[in-house]
């Protein structure tokens, strides 16, 4: 049985399933207790579970992301919530040194089972210094799982996965889409860490993307359906560890891919998927990889800036057509 909740809900119910479901869980971040949280991702988890599981925390990322470390470190498995990324930023010391590193600087003996979690990426107007996307900075590190999805289904199982994993997890979600609403199962429902999701079957081309971006490239496909063009769509949901295989299985069927990425060009996560694919579909390519990302500069505030900083379903399916006529 399912049902359709928003985003921020299906969040919520993995978060609560697992509170119930194991004691060494909390929550702890700024508002999300009194306030139900910046999103209302943890409403009414204050009242069930009380100021010992749900703790506020002072506006000191790198202080309580620190408590959440040694907490994971003795034994319980907290959920930090950042109430966006670009904070997060004060505390990769924590992330970066320490809980990525626990287990290989403890020769095994410590693991970290801590879920960093919260909205990455642009959100409209909110300028340089809350825009930006972490998928790739936060993969680069070795000891960090990294998820980031938007459907409820995908959040709900993914984050279930996440709090039970014995490694550190960073889990990006997307500001815009918190009341997004789809099916959900209802119960015990786990969606395996490392899987990638075909939103889309095709024949002609691989679109590859992740997290909201997965809109605009579903929006792409219909528009070049109606020009006769197959395209098959791919939700990555996590970014490390990366699904190979399901990339180079689509490409060795259509031959071309263009990969969507909101994150800037340089050195991201489209930057390695074109690494794979010309590592291990090199000899079925009829073309280049080609990439659709983000503008190679800071996002703007002004709204007509943002729209052209973004990668939006036209630019999409003008990659498309560049690659249908190319040769490799």
């Amino acid at each position: 049985m399912s049902r359709k909740l928003a985003l921020r809900d299906a969040l919520r119910e993995a978060m609560v399933e697992e509170m119930r479901r194991d004691e060494t869980v909390f929550l702890m971040g700024e508002e999300v207790a009194a306030y139900n949280g910046a999103y209302k991702v943890s409403k009414g988890m204050l009242d069930e579970f009380g100021p010992k599981r749900v703790i506020d925390t002072p506006i000191a990322e790198l202080g309580f992301t620190g408590i959440g470390v040694g907490a994971a470190m003795n034994g319980l498995r907290p959920i930090v919530e950042f109430m966006t990324w670009n904070f997060a930023i004060l505390a990769f010391d924590q992330i970066v040194n320490n809980a990525a590193k626990t287990l290989s600087q403890s020769a095994g003996n410590f693991s970290c089972p801590i879920v960093f979690r919260g909205p990455s990426g642009a959100a409209g107007q909110l300028a340089q210094q809350h825009s930006q996307t972490f998928e790739s900075w936060m993969a680069n590190v070795p000891g960090l799982k990294v998820i980031s999805c938007v459907h409820p289904a995908d959040a709900k199982g993914l984050l279930k996965s996440a709090i039970r994993d014995e490694n550190p997890v960073c889990v990006m979600e997307s500001e815009l889409l918190y009341g997004y609403q789809d099916e959900v199962p209802e119960g015990e429902y786990l969606v395996p860490i490392g899987k990638a999701a075909v939103r889309r079957e095709g024949t002609d081309v691989t679109l590859v993307t992740f997290n909201k971006m997965i809109f605009p490239a579903l929006e792409a496909a219909d528009e070049l359906a109606k020009e006769g063009i197959s395209a098959e769509v791919i939700d990555l949901r996590t970014i490390r560890p990366l699904d190979h295989q399901t990339i180079v299985n689509s490409v060795k069927k259509t031959n071309r891919i263009v990969v969507i990425d909101e994150s800037w060009p340089f050195a991201g996560v489209s930057s390695e998927i074109a690494y794979v694919v010309q590592k291990y579909a090199f000899d079925y390519l009829d073309a280049p990889v080609t990439r659709v990302n983000a503008a190679d500069t800071s996002l703007p505030y002004a709204s007509t800036l943002v729209d052209a900083y973004m990668p939006d379903a036209a630019r999409i399916v003008k990659a498309v057509k560049e690659v249908r006529y190319m040769k490799a």
